[in-house]
């Protein structure tokens, strides 16, 4: 059993993808391989779209059940500013293309968190590409040399995609998004007048105003990037910050989308992390929100790409999971119907790599399901 740095080299992306210049004009990716003997049979690959997965809780259980395992970064590694969906399934692509010269013959992918929705997009892609620009209008060249299909899919503790997870989380109390303080309190989940426990129809429209605050912020980058001067060649993306995108009501009120958790978000105390200096989509550009957090122009729809592929998808919920609840689970299932195994994982959280008897039974799940 051996444990190996990968260095990939991936497509030329964006200018100012990076400010490295070593990186813009020779990108790389890196990655862990963890090789368990000689057998070139299954071979699993773990990813996230920013993540740093290299020292994910399943490398050396999976190893030591004599599968090998490659944990794959994209480009994007610790800094979703610049993240484009579409630019990250050739990077996956990348990570597939290596362990097939390696003679592997048969790949398991493995989206845990937000990884679910880029091997989903990945997934369609590779079985049949559909995608010639990015959402901001981009011409990009995915080529099906590029991206080999994959056999299998497990999905671990898997969100819909960053589109709806961002949105099931943006604070909709703030009306503009230019200043910080401009909350309408009737609409605020931490006025305790509000709740909790929240009532439906106050519920119901939360949601509705979540929904519309994505859809100003699209028509945001949109105008941005219509901007008189910008065109295909010569565009300007602005950066901006997105303030409050922490204010989901099932961190507080543990009846909404009920399971195992308890209360508080996977960061800590919910409200604190809502005005925090960092958080889920803080710091953007209009070209990468659109790519992943726009509801209207992302294409990282997890269920909805993986119900355009032909390959068998393991199901896994974490049952106390804070962060990925219930619907989100129910969601892949009824995409994917007969052609997905749904396995329930009772008192596991998001993040279980402190708990030895959890991961042992997540590996064994999926080494057991994937061969």
């Amino acid at each position: 059993m051996t444990s190996s740095l990968v260095m990939l080299d991936v497509a030329p992306g964006a200018a100012l993808e990076s400010l490295s210049g070593i990186q813009s004009h020779n990108p790389r990716i890196y990655g862990r391989i963890e090789y368990a003997g000689q057998s070139q049979d299954v071979a699993y690959l773990v990813i996230h779209p920013t993540n740093n997965f290299m020292g994910h809780y399943l490398m050396g259980p999976v190893r030591d059940r004599g599968r090998t395992i490659l944990a794959l970064n994209t480009r994007y590694l610790g800094n979703d500013t610049m993240l484009l969906m579409e630019r990250a399934i050739q990077d996956l692509g990348a990570g597939v293309s290596f362990l097939r010269r390696r003679g592997f013959k048969r790949i398991v992918l493995i989206g845990n968190s937000g990884g679910a929705s880029l091997v989903a997009l990945y997934q369609q892609q590779a079985e049949r590409i559909s995608i010639s620009h990015t959402p901001d209008g981009r011409p990009i060249d995915l080529k099906a040399e590029d991206l080999p299909p994959a056999d299998a899919v497990v999905l671990l503790a898997a969100h819909c995609g960053r589109p709806f997870a961002l949105t099931d989380s943006l604070d909709p109390s703030m009306y503009d998004e230019d200043e910080s303080e401009s909350i309408d309190p009737t609409l605020d989940m931490f006025n305790l007048q509000n709740g909790p426990p929240y009532g439906e129809g106050w519920l119901r429209k939360y949601r509705s105003s979540q929904l519309a605050r994505n859809e100003r912020i699209t028509d945001r980058a949109l105008a941005c990037i219509a901007a008189p001067g910008n065109d295909d060649t010569n565009a300007v993306s602005q950066a901006f910050i997105i303030r409050r995108t922490n204010a989901d009501p099932r961190t507080l009120d543990l009846s909404i989308d009920a399971n195992e958790r308890t209360v508080g978000a996977i960061w800590g105390d919910a409200r604190r992390v809502n005005l925090a200096e960092n958080g889920l989509a803080r710091f953007c550009t209009a070209r990468s929100f659109l790519s992943q957090w726009s509801v209207r122009l992302s294409r990282a729809n997890g269920p909805r790409c993986l119900a355009d592929t032909t390959v068998p998808v393991l199901n896994v919920e974490y049952m106390a999971d804070q962060a990925v609840f219930p619907s989100n689970a129910a969601a892949w299932s009824a995409a994917l119907g007969k052609r997905a195994e749904s396995a329930r994982l009772s008192a596991v959280g998001h993040y279980p790599q402190g708990d030895s008897a959890a991961v042992d039974q997540i590996a064994d799940l999926v080494v057991n399901w994937g061969g």
